[in-house]
């Protein structure tokens, strides 16, 4: 995708989608292989799966042409940003739960950045709300991290 707003074909769209949500699998099932911390663990594995449920969607609409029923959030959710006050650092194996829910902000944040992009590139186009879904279940997930950091990884203020 280049940084210009060009909307692709619904099969070059969708391509793209599917590779990144597989390199965002990846990510994640390398960092789930590397630590040891059973809450990191946790945190990584729902987070992979997540990205496989994703998958799944974007190469069924590839067989089937369209992209199912139009259910679910369509708009955005607001998030914290806290991907710009945590540093990404690459995880090991005595990462905790707090370093990998950091390590899966930053890895989210970059697909929501990624459907947005999408999204704007491709308004009014047939596809345009396919990426508009994926960005608001992504800014969905993006939200729920942010809030178990707040919940288990920031002081008390």
């Amino acid at each position: 995708m280049s940084e210009n707003n060009v909307c692709y074909t619904f099969e070059a769209a969708l391509e793209m989608a599917v590779k990144m949500e597989d390199d965002g699998f990846r990510h994640y099932l390398t960092a789930i292989q590397k630590v040891a911390n059973k809450g990191a663990r946790e945190i990584l594995r729902e987070a992979a799966l997540d990205e496989l449920v994703h998958k799944h969607e974007l190469e069924k609409a590839l067989v089937e042409g369209h992209m199912g029923n139009g259910k679910g959030l369509s708009k955005p959710v607001p998030t914290m940003n806290l991907d710009y006050v945590l540093t990404k650092k690459e995880l090991r194996p005595d990462s905790d739960a707090c370093e990998a829910l950091i390590y899966a902000i930053h890895l989210e944040k970059g697909s929501v950045d990624f459907y947005k992009r999408m999204a704007q590139g491709c308004a009014g186009a047939p596809m345009a709300p396919l990426f508009e879904r994926m960005l608001a279940d992504e800014t969905r997930h993006l939200q729920a991290l942010e809030d178990m950091y707040e919940k288990h990884c920031l002081p008390e203020g």
